[in-house]
């Protein structure tokens, strides 16, 4: 993924480093989105999906643990890569961060250099592959793109073009939550006219052919893929 497609998600109620770090990041070549209490990062977070929130945990309002709670139960925010940035570094502090789901921590006041060079390393964590990637290893079962092939447990699974073509979406972005409309425009896009129901069907027979477990429905969303 190109660093001008990487969205960053900026919470601090303090405006230097609102601006100070995110000058320095946007400088990066990252898209940058800012907030100043835990509220508004939810209301942002939900609205540009970032790879990466970087969030104080002393603020008004709501505080980043508060907050970081609440953006874990989020389905389409559940791959997100979330660290604290804040002043305070005892040791209880860290744990409560960890058990709120962050990812990470970082200790201010940092070295901008240093932040980059963590951000940078926090970003590597993205497990995302290409769309275009001939081949596919994910959750135990190789996915050849190209001669519509899976196999899984070294038995080979035939699936029609429109199954094959609706796995292999999901299994490109483990954990992504694809949004039936999204579903709908890339897997069948003009072809034909299509319902709802015309995914729905296609799930079943993908979890009585790879497995249930592989596959969560989000109630109102889509469909995610899950290892």
């Amino acid at each position: 993924m190109k660093k001008k497609d990487i969205r960053i998600l900026l919470v601090d109620d303090d405006a230097d480093i609102l601006e100070i770090v995110g000058y320095n990041l946007s400088q990066e070549g990252y898209q940058i989105t800012t907030a100043v209490n835990g509220k508004e990062a939810i209301a942002k977070a939900k609205k540009v999906l970032p790879h990466l929130i970087i969030m104080d945990v002393m603020m008004p309002e709501m505080d980043g643990m508060e907050a970081c709670e609440n953006i874990r139960k989020i389905p389409e925010l559940s791959n997100v890569i979330i660290t604290f940035l804040t002043a305070r570094s005892e040791d209880y502090s860290q744990v409560a961060g960890f058990d709120a789901g962050a990812d990470d921590y970082i200790t201010k006041p940092i070295k901008q250099k240093l932040l980059i060079s963590k951000v940078k390393a926090l970003l590597r964590r993205l497990k995302e592959t290409e769309i275009d990637s001939e081949t596919l290893n994910v959750g135990g079962i190789e996915i050849n793109r190209e001669e519509y092939k899976i196999v899984k447990d070294n038995i080979e699974i035939v699936l029609p073009r429109k199954e094959f073509e609706l796995f292999y979406l999901l299994a490109t972005k483990p954990g992504k939550v694809f949004k039936r409309e999204e579903i709908l425009d890339k897997v069948w896009g003009n072809d034909v006219v299509v319902g709802g129901r015309t995914i729905d069907v296609h799930i079943r027979k993908l979890r009585e052919k790879i497995g249930d477990d592989f596959f969560k429905t989000i109630k109102g969303v889509g469909y995610k893929f899950e290892v």
